[in-house]
Order: C-alpha cells, then structure tokens, then sequence
C-alpha cells in the first residue's frame, strides 16, 4: 500500500503540473480471434426448460496427447419435457449430464445425439438424447454436476501414453424410477471413454456404462459436489491412478470423502474420509 500511495501521490503532481505522465502500452502479437464460442450448441432457442443449461464443469478436459481436443459438460436439460399449464418439471428417469466437444482447440463445439430415456416430445421413451449414454439401460439417471479428467489409458502392461487416453465424466446419479440400483438418494458415477472423436461423432458404443464410483452407502446418502483427476506424471508411482473426490451428505454427517481407482475407472476403493 505505500509504494500505491506514492504512485497515486507522483500522478496528482504531474497532473496539477499539466504534465501528461507517459504510460507503457503492450503492442499485442498473438492476433488470433479472441470470440467468445457457443459450447451448447444442440439446444433449441426455444422451449424452455429445453434451452437451459447450468452448472458447467470448472474448466476443460484437454486432450495431453491432442490439445486441440476439448470436452466440457453442463448440467443439460435438453432431453427434459417442455413447459406444460401445470409448469417446468423435470422429467423424471431423463439424464441431466451434458456433454460437449471441440476437436479445434476451442472454436468450434459439438454437442451429439445418442440414444435413451428422452422426453422432447413431452412423452418419455427411448429417443435421442443429448447427454452422457448409457444411464437408462443400466437402471440410473445421470444427475449433472459434472467433472472431467484425462488420464493414460490402461493396456496389457499397465497404463502408457502410448496406449491413448482415457476420458473420465463424473456426475451425480440416482435410481431410474421403478429401480432399486442404488442404496441411496445420491450416488456418484464416472463415466468413460477411450474414443474421443468418435464418442464427439455421436457413436454411442464409444462410452462405457457409468460405474458407480461411491460405495458405502445407506438410504440418506446423499452424495454431492464431485470433482475427478487421473494421475497424469509418468514419473509417479501412480500414475494412471484416478480419484474421486465428494461431500457424502448423510443424516448424521457430511464427510468429505475420496475413492480411488488403479484399474481405469473399472473398480473403485471404499471411500476414505478427509
């Protein structure tokens, strides 16, 4: 704050003075666009909830191996029924986690169509879907909240780079209803891919079904504000590890708790408290 003062004190002089004080300017080299991109670009520009997004993961997955490849993910409603007289609903069995890709370092972005529990129509069934896949055929809703990581991918002799990466999305998950899959209100679930151009394309075989990354669960378990990272160093002892990371409300306590995986994404360990 001193050293403040005495430039705002030189400043006052010179401009009582009449003196114009020279100022530094930056001439800018990197003359690249520097636009705002739309990442939601499936959504119609109508039709709410449809058109309605929240929540976006903090920052991007960038691709190690590719840094023009980016995924970002938002809590997505486009799969969720319209607006009725009776108001703005979620649709109850639709999943809320949206998924983005950019394959141009951030210009452009993709959000594609899978298939499974839709609801665009204002009548639920199996259509397309905009969001992370698999969730319907294995008994849960994904429930937003989501968080990205790369990681090596796993191969005959352990996790390499030269193996490719691994995309890991984790997100919030629950019952799909009429299902008892889950002990819980809320779980967490992590899903992945090991193709990320054909995942962007729209090839919903390219994504694992989620697994579920939280265990110890009981019926108030309410799990909440994930976050996700794979150990990326080549030079550590666990690289390719991946953990997860949540606040695992209960009716008694709130621990914040951390899993990890050392095959992939595959299993997971019971979760420790922090």
């Amino acid at each position: 704050m001193p050293r403040l003062g005495l430039v705002i004190r030189w400043l006052s002089v010179l401009l009582l003075l009449g003196a114009t004080p020279a100022i530094a300017t930056a001439t800018p080299t990197d003359e690249r666009s520097s636009s705002d991109s739309k990442v939601t670009v499936g959504s119609p520009r109508t039709t709410f909830p449809r058109n309605k997004q929240n929540e976006p993961a903090v920052g991007v997955a960038l691709n190690p191996l590719d840094p023009t490849i980016l995924v970002s993910g938002a809590n997505e409603e486009i799969d969720n029924a319209p607006c009725t007289d009776n108001g703005c609903q979620f649709t109850p069995g639709v999943t809320d986690s949206g998924i983005y890709f950019s394959l141009d370092g951030g210009e452009a972005w993709t959000q594609p169509t899978y298939t499974g529990w839709s609801a665009r129509t204002g009548t639920p069934r199996v259509g397309p879907i905009g969001t992370v896949p698999w969730f319907y055929e294995s008994g849960l809703v994904g429930d937003g909240d989501p968080a990205l990581a790369f990681g090596p991918r796993p191969g005959p002799h352990g996790f390499s780079w030269s193996n490719g990466t691994r995309l890991y999305y984790a997100s919030l998950t629950s019952n799909f209803p009429g299902t008892t899959t889950l002990n819980a209100q809320e779980a967490i679930a992590v899903s992945r891919t090991d193709d990320v151009r054909a995942a962007a394309g729209g090839d919903k075989n390219a994504w694992m079904r989620p697994v579920i990354a939280s265990k110890l669960l009981t019926p108030d378990t309410f799990s909440d504000k994930e976050a996700i990272w794979a150990d990326n160093a080549a030079s550590s002892h666990f690289f390719g590890n991946v953990y997860a990371c949540w606040t695992s409300y209960g009716a008694v306590t709130s621990p914040i708790v951390l899993a990890r995986s050392t095959d992939g994404g595959t299993t997971w360990s019971n979760p420790v408290v922090i």
